[in-house]
């Protein structure tokens, strides 16, 4: 690999080791072509000033602005009996709204004597509100003076200043300075766009663009150098995918075709309905998929309830026809059990395959998980060996080194953004050639994130919903501005049993915390601020005890050992529990027919898909659902919105939109990529689909002439950087 020394070489010989380490910790930048892709998130006019009235709570921001007012109150405290403890309140204004800044105790002298009113300049601090107000405690702050009496107002009130993507630790303006020290390297940037591909396009060099994006003199400059950057990112990337799948469409795979009359037949002239129009058109691309003799690589997305299991248990029956064995995997205990429960009474007597009893076609379908005794374990390991189990679901225990099967001809995960590439590889590598592949998801993607995050993977969309699923009402309950609205949720829950039905309470956390002292250390920062989060113990407590006194109330969450947890979810399935207080463990997959209603405290604290996927397990049967969201945010903060647009449709595809412009870029392809930082910086998902579409055809092209990449040495070192990272990533997730 060509290296790069001057983008190579490491932050701390060129900066200085406390804000290395500081832009390591924080920001992950370790080198100085890391610190030159960490772009500025915006630019600020001097002569221009921010909108305070739009700033997100919880969040770093830098804002210029003017100081309107200051006033320092002297009071008596604690610490300062005799009145000598001070405060200093600073007010501020961008002309459309105004922000209050607080200083405390010695921390105000120096603020007193520089922040008088007309004077300029950058605040860097965390929003948050207090007395129903915004305000920004002991900002850090960077005064705008002209300082060279040359400059005039005016080509200081033309300057762009960029604000970088900063932390407590590291304001946005040293970041600036930081950035200038490096800005220099930039001439030996490597340029992996292929130069017909960056000539037909018009697009300006890569050093070129990134003195732009950090420097830029005017508007323009900006906008050439970001449509250059997002070229970059969605090119590299996509040539990484279909590299991916040039690989993959070399490999052999045996072509399985269910018999006329087998197992599937069977299993469809027992099913008490007929499949959707979309049911039967996803099950023809799979099965003409299956038909190859290449593996199928294809992601099946459906909205929660839309028969995704059922189309994937057909398609596994074909499998077991043809001959081979089809395997399920599931992100937790909990939902392979509940998968194999429902597969088995799908099946009926098909699933007792060798069993007195069984069907002529029958088969067996075996589970295996983590924790299961080790007879039942070798048993079900002795099934698959010797081919007498056709279906096997489990969880990653089915990736072990030690389980083997007779002939393995399909995978399904369940869950994909759970599942790293890695572990589907190594799945994959456990039949004689590489086995069919489908994977599902109840999490809608659009278009372009499933080509950049699964850019790997076919796509199929089941958008119907099965007759008989009922529709479920949404309501935002603020607890802050309307106490009585809380104590009418619990009413509603009341009824909701009283007419025989059954409810979850989901709270953001667990509760005892205590043994886990990063937690426990990081609440009692969050206490400073503001409250921690809800706890399902606490909670449930205060329900049993209270609002809900009377009911039989349990808990269910991941740190409980996996049979008590599946005896809680048993007894709940059976109805023997009126309400469950749950963590978000009851997210993917659990399946209580005859829950109608779901109340989701502190729901401001997840995230929209996380919200819809929660309220698809109310409304299952043919009672409607009711899921309430309750926050106690204040009505103007995007929090609340969130919460509002939840709860204005059930379309998980026009939620997944509204949460990736609210969101930014890197958490949407973090969140599908299991948690790991996003490579994407400047590429929006949504905005720039045409440039992704583009870049992916221009990849597939690309590597099937060349799949080396024999003549591009720059693209090969951004591959090399970008792959190393994913796989850095996947090691860390472990």
């Amino acid at each position: 690999m060509d290296l790069v020394p001057a983008l190579e070489e490491p932050l701390k010989k060129v900066l200085g080791p406390a804000t290395a380490k500081v832009m390591a910790e924080h920001l992950g930048l370790h080198t100085v072509g890391d610190l030159l892709h960490h772009y500025p998130r915006r630019y600020e006019e001097r002569g221009q000033l921010t909108h305070l009235a739009d700033l997100p709570m919880d969040e770093h921001v830098t804002v210029v602005a003017m100081v309107a007012d200051a006033r320092l109150h002297t009071f008596a405290s604690a610490k300062a009996p005799r009145g000598k403890g001070q405060r200093l309140e600073v007010t501020i204004t961008d002309g459309s709204g105004r922000l209050q800044l607080v200083f405390f105790g010695n921390g105000v002298h120096k603020p007193h004597k520089e922040l008088l009113p007309g004077t300029r300049a950058m605040f860097a601090g965390k929003v948050s509100v207090f007395n129903r107000r915004l305000q920004l405690a002991h900002p850090a702050y960077e005064l705008l003076r002209g300082d060279d009496p040359a400059e005039s107002v005016e080509t200081w009130a033309g300057t762009l200043i960029p604000l970088y993507p900063a932390t407590a630790k590291l304001e946005s303006w040293k970041i600036g300075k930081a950035i200038q020290t490096v800005l220099p390297s930039v001439q030996e940037a490597l340029d992996p766009l292929p130069p017909a591909l960056r000539e037909g396009r018009g697009l300006v060099s890569l050093p070129e663009a990134l003195l732009k994006i950090h420097r830029p003199h005017t508007k323009a400059d900006i906008e050439d150098a970001r449509a250059r950057l997002k070229w970059d990112e969605a090119f590299v990337l996509q040539v990484a995918l279909a590299r991916r799948r040039h690989t993959d469409a070399l490999l052999p795979a045996v072509a399985r075709r269910p018999s006329p009359d087998g197992l599937l037949t069977a299993f469809d002239d027992r099913l008490p309905f007929t499949l959707t129009d979309g049911q039967q058109k996803v099950s023809k691309e799979i099965f003409d998929d299956l038909a190859t003799e290449h593996p199928m690589h294809r992601l099946l997305q459906g909205e929660v309830g839309s028969g995704k299991t059922l189309v994937a248990l057909r398609a596994m029956l074909a499998v077991v026809d043809a001959g081979g064995q089809a395997a399920m995997l599931a992100p937790t205990e909990v939902l392979a059990q509940q998968h194999h429960r429902s597969i088995t009474e799908m099946m009926g007597e098909l699933a007792e395959g060798g069993m007195l009893g069984g069907a002529e076609h029958a088969t067996k379908v075996v589970l295996l998980t983590g924790s299961m005794g080790t007879a039942a374990r070798r048993q079900a390991m002795l099934d698959l060996v010797t081919g007498d189990a056709g279906l096997v679901i489990g969880t990653h225990a089915l990736i072990e080194d030690k389980v083997q099967f007779h002939d393995l001809g399909l995978v399904v995960v369940d869950e994909q953004h759970r599942f790293g590439v890695e572990q589907r590889d190594a799945l994959r590598g456990k039949g004689k050639q590489p086995p069919h592949l489908l994977v599902m998801t109840a999490t809608p993607i659009p278009r372009t994130v499933a080509m950049t995050v699964f850019g790997d993977l076919e796509t199929s969309v089941l958008d119907q919903l099965p007759a008989g699923r009922s529709p479920i009402a949404t309501h935002v309950v603020p607890a802050a501005d309307k106490p009585h609205f809380l104590a009418r949720a619990w009413e509603r829950v009341r009824e909701e049993v009283g007419n025989g039905h059954q409810a979850y309470v989901v709270c953001p956390r667990i509760g005892d915390e205590e043994d886990d002292p990063k937690k426990a250390r990081k609440t009692a920062e969050d206490e400073a601020e503001k409250r921690p989060p809800l706890a399902v113990l606490d909670i449930a407590d205060h329900l049993a005890k209270g609002p809900l006194n009377g009911l039989r109330v349990e808990v269910l969450h991941g740190r409980m050992h996996p049979d008590d947890k599946d005896a809680v979810m048993r007894r709940f399935a059976a109805g023997d529990t009126d309400v469950l207080v749950a963590t978000t463990v009851i997210e993917v997959g659990v399946n209580v027919p005859n829950a109608t209603a779901m109340v989701i405290m502190d729901a401001d604290r997840f995230g929209v898909s996380q919200l819809h996927q929660l309220r698809g397990r109310v409304g299952r049967g043919s009672a409607a659902g009711l899921c309430l969201l309750v926050t106690e945010m204040p009505e103007a903060s995007p929090a609340r919105q969130r919460l509002t647009a939840v709860a204005s449709t059930l379309d998980g595809f026009e939620l997944s939109r509204i949460d990736l412009e609210q969101r930014r870029e890197g958490d949407v392809l973090g969140q599908a990529q299991s948690g790991a930082r996003s490579s994407l910086r400047v590429l929006a998902v949504i905005e720039d689909e045409e440039i992704i579409a583009e870049a992916r055809e221009e990849a597939t092209t690309l590597v099937a002439r060349d799949p080396e990449l024999a003549g591009l040495a720059g693209l090969r070192t951004a591959l090399d950087a970008l792959l190393d990272e994913e796989r850095e990533q996947f090691l860390e997730k472990g």
